[in-house]
């Protein structure tokens, strides 16, 4: 073994034990906050946070000074792209537990607040997105690729989506992206159609031809065949498009082909309230 795989060898072994030390701290934490759980004397409180828009890596790295005490307790899920942050204390009584989450609770909500979509058990992201274009008088339109019309059907899962969701293009191929939505033979050529420039094409198209005030686009590749070096499976792009104001990103999405668009969706969704509280709506971040 030569001695620069022999350093990072070393260097594997020190993170790997990093992380089991700090799985092992984590545990300890759990185990005494369960403990205290238990006892009948005490009381739990709990605050739950939903995020969209962000990777649940990113929430943790962000998070990681908030996680040092034992009480309160943070636990993270991440639900189809979303991330849920559910954060518990436990004191003597109902009223203590809260004032020692107050801190933490404070904390997540300056540091998350365009990224929180709902504080509420029962908070959904597409009633979310809904709510925010009917209140704001909004049409909605979305071309679609890789997800295959799952973002219009998520949107009429909500009864009353007809009031915002007006049109849907599935546009799989390269011919039904040019054809349905005027994407240019020279875009697709030059840069593919999982680009930044063929979505902004799309949105163009889409708002163009179904007359809405919004328009969201995805293209991608969810595998498990199709990528490259380049742009390997899980590469989507995301856009959004509001009175001629666009936001489009370049996301990279793990799983299998059902996770991989299920991540496109909520990231359209996300993107999509994103762009209507920063660029058109009144209304704060989680308001």
């Amino acid at each position: 073994m030569s001695h620069k795989e022999d350093k990072k060898e070393k260097s594997l072994d020190k993170l790997l034990e990093k992380e089991l030390k700090r799985n092992a701290q984590e545990e300890r934490k759990k185990d005494r906050v369960d403990a205290v759980k238990e006892d009948k004397d005490f009381e739990s409180y709990e605050q739950v946070f939903k995020l969209c828009g962000i990777p649940v890596g990113e929430v943790k790295n962000l998070t990681a000074d908030l996680r040092e005490g034992e009480n309160p307790r943070m636990r993270f899920d991440s639900v189809n792209g979303e991330v849920h942050i559910r954060v518990s204390a436990v004191r003597e009584n109902d009223k203590s537990a809260k004032k020692v989450a107050k801190p933490v609770v404070k904390e997540l909500k300056s540091r998350f607040s365009e990224r929180i979509y709902s504080l509420e058990e029962d908070g959904n992201l597409a009633v979310t997105v809904y709510e925010l274009l009917r209140d704001n008088s909004l049409t909605l339109s979305a071309a679609e690729s890789c997800t295959g019309g799952l973002i219009c059907s998520r949107l009429v899962d909500i009864p009353g989506a007809s009031e915002v969701l007006k049109e849907g293009f599935v546009v799989y191929s390269n011919k039904a992206k040019r054809a349905r939505l005027g994407v240019k033979k020279s875009t697709l050529l030059k840069y593919g159609a999982v680009s930044e420039e063929t979505v902004k094409e799309m949105l163009k198209g889409c708002a163009f031809f179904a007359k809405t005030d919004v328009s969201v686009a995805v293209s991608g590749i969810a595998g498990p065949d199709g990528g490259t070096e380049e742009k390997p499976v899980g590469t989507v792009f995301v856009g959004c498009a509001i009175k001629g104001k666009t936001m489009i990103r370049e996301c990279h999405f793990k799983g299998n082909r059902n996770e991989v668009r299920e991540q496109a969706v909520t990231e359209a969704l996300a993107l999509i309230r994103l762009c209507v509280l920063k660029y058109y709506s009144e209304k704060n971040f989680n308001n």
